[in-house]
C-alpha cells in the first residue's frame, strides 16, 4: 500500500507529494515577492535579516541555501562572505530557481544555482561552513531526511539556520486563523489569480512540526546546541543549530 503524507490538510500519496508542491509554487512564482510583501507587511525582510545575522556568514565561507527561492537570503549571504566565499542556491522548483537566479544576477551576484532535492543533496560531506534553509522545510516530504543530508555536508562546527512560518502565541490563534484562511487566500485570488496555494500555505503551517518538536527533529538529525527565537509571536520561528 502507497504511504500517505500530509499535502495541507489533505492526505496524499508520498510519491506525489513533490509534485504537488511544485505545482504550488509554480503557480505563484511570477507573484511571489509581490504577495510575500504583502501576505507579511513588508516583515518578511526583517525575519530573513535577522536569520542571516544568527547565520553569522563570514569573508571566505562556503555557504548553502537551501530551498532558495526568489533568492533574498542567498543575496545577503554572498554579500557577506565576499569574493573570496561561496554561495550556492538550490531549489527543487525550477520556476522558483530561475527567479531566484535572475534576481540575483541583477543584483550583482554571481552565485551557483542547482536544481535539486534537498533529501539527496548532489554536494560532498562537510563542504559547508553554514547552511540556510528560508520557509522551505514545511513543503518537505521528509523533514527528517532533509535535515539530516543538511548535517552531512556541514563541517563539524557549521551552522545551521532555519528560517520557518511556527505556532503563533495561544491567545492570538483565533485572529491569526481568521486572517490565515480567509485573508491570505483572498490575496491570493486577486494578486496572483491563485487562491489554492495559500490555503494550501496556512494548512502546511498547522501540520508542520511546532518549535518544540523541530527542535527535537533537529537534534535528531546531528545537531546540537539547538537555540529557537520566536519573532511575531511565534508566527514565524528561527532555530540555529551547531552540527556536532
Amino acid at each position: 500500500m502507497p504511504k500517505e503524507v500530509d499535502f495541507g490538510f489533505r492526505k496524499v500519496d508520498e510519491a506525489d507529494k513533490a509534485g504537488h508542491v511544485a505545482e504550488v509554487f509554480d503557480r505563484v512564482a511570477e507573484r511571489y515577492d509581490v504577495m510575500n510583501d504583502l501576505m507579511s507587511l513588508g516583515l518578511h525582510r526583517y525575519w530573513k535579516a535577522f536569520a542571516v545575522a544568527l547565520a553569522r556568514p563570514r569573508q571566505g565561507e562556503r555557504v548553502l541555501d537551501v530551498a532558495s527561492g526568489s533568492g533574498d537570503l542567498a543575496a545577503a549571504l554572498a554579500r557577506r562572505v565576499g569574493a573570496t566565499g561561496e554561495v550556492w542556491a538550490t531549489d527543487v522548483n525550477r520556476r522558483m530557481l530561475e527567479r531566484g537566479r535572475d534576481r540575483l544576477l541583477d543584483a550583482g551576484v554571481l552565485t551557483p544555482a542547482v536544481q535539486c532535492d534537498a533529501e539527496r543533496l548532489p554536494f560532498p560531506a562537510r563542504y559547508f561552513d553554514c547552511v540556510t534553509v528560508g520557509f522551505g522545510l514545511r513543503n518537505m516530504t521528509h523533514k527528517d531526511r532533509a535535515l539530516a543530508e543538511m548535517a552531512r555536508v556541514l563541517k563539524p562546527g557549521g551552522r545551521i539556520v532555519v528560517l520557518e512560518f511556527s505556532q503563533v502565541w495561544a491567545p492570538l490563534k483565533p485572529l491569526y486563523d481568521l486572517y490565515s484562511f480567509k485573508v491570505l487566500p483572498w490575496l491570493g485570488e486577486r494578486v496572483a489569480g491563485a487562491a489554492q496555494p495559500y490555503q494550501y500555505l496556512a494548512e502546511s503551517i498547522r501540520t508542520h512540526p511546532d518549535q518544540a518538536a523541530l527542535k527535537a527533529l533537529m537534534e535528531g538529525t546531528g545537531f546540537a546546541e539547538v537555540e529557537v527565537y520566536n519573532l511575531a509571536a511565534g508566527v514565524v520561528a528561527v532555530h540555529r543549530g551547531i552540527r556536532f
